[in-house]
């Protein structure tokens, strides 16, 4: 009698994929909403896995302990999209360095945080309160704030060679200039103590940056 050959089934890695990433978009979701809520100190993993609805090994598998956890959370906030993304990858970044015109580079930029910081202002404030009492995020906030200012070298560096930098203004003094206008801390005042909108807070941002960095 012929034996009958027996068909491999398939192994389903579509489906085991796609619960993977609900089950991480969870963990993210929650993990920002607990942080923002109660505090860096104050947000337990375990609160955050309970709020996930999935076990605790869990979110240490997807995530990391806190202080990775927390950093994710900054660097997607950043980027917009699931995770780190070096800044010349940025399309925001292509954009502005593509673009010859240097007023127009400044609203690029200014739009461009339009979006970004309500993602990150909040949670780099919840940085901030944690850092100056946790040792362990003090390395993540000095690191952000040196990329900022690393990063806005480098955006001065290509608005200046359009030629249009203010005459007798150097590129150290412009990129100074904008770090202090792009961060969180000056988003939060404008939009949340003095109720500005995006609209407004763009639209001011870029033309105060044009009228300090560019001859007339």
């Amino acid at each position: 009698m012929a034996k009958v050959k027996r068909r491999k089934r398939k192994y389903d890695t579509s489906s085991r994929a796609a619960a993977a990433k609900a089950t991480r978009e969870a963990i993210l979701h929650c993990a920002r909403r607990v942080f923002l809520q109660k505090g860096y100190a104050a947000a337990t993993m375990g609160e955050i896995a309970a709020a996930a609805g999935t076990a605790l090994d869990t979110v240490y598998a997807t995530a990391g302990k806190k202080p990775a956890l927390f950093r994710l959370l900054i660097e997607m906030a950043i980027s917009g999209t699931e995770g780190a993304v070096p800044a010349e990858e940025r399309d925001y970044v292509r954009g502005i360095r593509a673009e010859k015109d240097a007023a127009q580079k400044l609203r690029l930029y200014a739009a461009a945080l339009c979006r970004i910081q309500p993602r990150l202002a909040p949670l780099i404030r919840v940085l901030q309160e944690a850092a100056a009492l946790d040792p362990a995020l003090q390395p993540l906030w000095k690191t952000i704030a040196q990329r900022r200012a690393d990063n806005m070298r480098l955006f001065v560096k290509d608005l200046a060679a359009t030629g249009r930098l203010r005459t007798g203004l150097s590129e150290s003094k412009a990129a100074d200039i904008v770090w202090s206008m792009n961060s969180p801390e000056f988003y939060l005042l404008l939009a949340e103590q003095r109720s500005w909108s995006m609209e407004e807070y763009g639209e001011w941002l870029g033309d105060a940056w044009i009228r300090l960095l560019l001859d007339p």
